[in-house]
């Protein structure tokens, strides 16, 4: 980087790969904007003339600022109420702009609840090293300086972590383009009281989880199976309406559409529904509070 570089727009032009970096690693907003604030004070103590890839160096800051949060975070997961869920993050097109928005880069599979579960049971290092490597293509040079390894570890850490994912990983999560006229008949039976019509739907092991963070009320266990998701699905919507006045918007976050749920103008929960092959498989319904504070919706 030249003396000329001006280091606040460098940060700013950088901002949104590295807050997707954060959210890959560790699959919580506030967590992810905690790690870029302390990220941006470390850069701005930084010597900037002698700073040669400014996009490798702010990821390397911000990659081991989200390990020591990941490390912390996964104690208290172990302890966490009920399923864990990542934060609803919106879809890149319909993010939020600015140095206080939520603006990233992310797209496609490597976003998904699905996948962001898949990266949950990997250790720290296999996690940060799969995602700089396999999400955002990072050199092996450039990882092994971010999480302080040798480059043959790394290599070594991203294999293992993607034979983990693999064999986890089931088909594709289709499109939202593609799998928009699924969800919208999923939104018309689950707005109608349709049960039928959301069980046909359904894929025979669909599952339901809920995250309420022992906040508010949630499933505490996976739900399974055609009749008791969408009875749950329904539930949920017929407990809403006697709670107050019921707004539901379709949107997509992460990576696949979405039902947002309002009780009286607030936010109450946000349901993504996962489809593969135009089969509901999974349904990830996030009601924590704390999880929907940073919430776009358009």
């Amino acid at each position: 980087m030249t003396e000329q570089t001006d280091p606040e727009k460098e940060y700013a032009a950088h901002r949104p790969l590295l807050f997707s970096i954060a959210y890959e690693v560790l699959g919580s907003v506030a967590d992810a904007e905690d790690v870029l604030q302390d990220s941006y004070l470390r850069w701005r103590s930084v010597d900037h003339a002698s700073v040669l890839n400014p996009r490798a160096y702010l990821a390397r800051i911000v990659t081991r600022q989200a390990l020591g949060v990941l490390r912390s975070a996964a104690r208290r997961r172990e302890e966490y109420v009920g399923p864990w869920l990542p934060d609803p993050l919106a879809d890149d097109t319909t993010a939020g702009t600015g140095p206080t928005g939520i603006d990233h880069v992310l797209t496609g599979e490597a976003v998904t609840t699905a996948m962001l579960l898949v990266l949950e049971t990997l250790t720290p290092l296999q996690r940060a090293v799969f995602v700089l490597r396999e999400v955002f293509d990072f050199d092996y040079p450039e990882i092994a300086a971010a999480v302080g390894k040798s480059e043959a570890a790394v290599r070594q850490l991203n294999q293992r972590a993607r034979n983990q994912v693999h064999a986890r990983r089931r088909t594709a999560v289709a499109d939202p383009a593609e799998a928009r006229p699924i969800a919208e008949r999923f939104l018309a039976a689950a707005a109608t009281g349709d049960v039928q019509g959301l069980m046909d739907l359904l894929a025979p092991d669909v599952v339901f989880l809920a995250d309420g963070g022992g906040v508010v009320s949630a499933a505490r266990r996976p739900v399974t199976g055609p009749d008791k998701v969408a009875r749950m699905v329904l539930g949920l919507l017929v407990k809403g309406a006697r709670m107050g006045e019921l707004g539901i918007r379709l949107g997509v976050h992460n990576g696949m559409h979405s039902i947002a749920v309002f009780i009286d103008g607030r936010l109450d929960q946000v349901t993504s529904i996962e489809i593969r092959d135009d089969t509901v498989t999974a349904v990830y319904c996030v009601r924590n509070p704390a999880k929907l504070t940073a919430v776009t919706i358009n």
